[in-house]
């Protein structure tokens, strides 16, 4: 019976460790869990989704991303019917003091653009800097995970 709670406890512990590894911090801005996932060979765009935790006093405002691509923009989606329609948020997005902001599929993302037959595979890790407009800069790495069928709803930026 030990063994089995030692062995509950180690991979508590390894889990614990990998999800705060994955964590990032600049300022009062807290970036958790940067990731996107994994696309079809010929996908020429991929989405970046994580979650934004303000601590701070006042508001902030995620503002650009800056990735080795042709081109790093800062999407939300509006549905329009049953047409769902990325449109660029050229002023960012706003994470208000005390709070958190996530960027899902079917909501806020971060549209990588210009893959170029370059596909996202799950395990690889995608650089980019986030800029924020009080906070500055925040190196993160985004972690390319195995899209779940069924599990996500949303947006599908594979094949666009």
């Amino acid at each position: 019976m030990k063994r089995i709670s030692y062995a509950a406890v180690a991979a508590f512990c390894t889990f614990a460790t990998a999800a705060i590894a994955h964590e990032y911090k600049v300022s009062d801005v807290v970036v958790d869990h940067p990731m996107a996932f994994e696309t079809a060979q010929t996908a020429q765009t991929a989405g970046g989704f994580m979650t934004i935790t303000n601590t701070g006093n006042a508001d902030d405002r995620l503002v650009a991303v800056e990735a080795d691509f042709p081109r790093v923009e800062i999407h939300t989606t509006e549905m329009d019917g049953d047409v769902a329609r990325m449109m660029q948020l050229e002023d960012g997005i706003v994470v208000p003091a005390g709070e958190s902001v996530t960027l899902e599929p079917g909501g806020f993302h971060v549209m990588f653009m210009g893959l170029g037959g370059d596909p996202f595979e799950v395990d690889e890790k995608v650089p980019a800097t986030l800029v924020f407009e009080n906070a500055g800069r925040l190196d993160v790495t985004f972690n390319v995970e195995e899209r779940k069928m069924g599990g996500h709803g949303g947006m599908d930026h594979s094949n666009h």
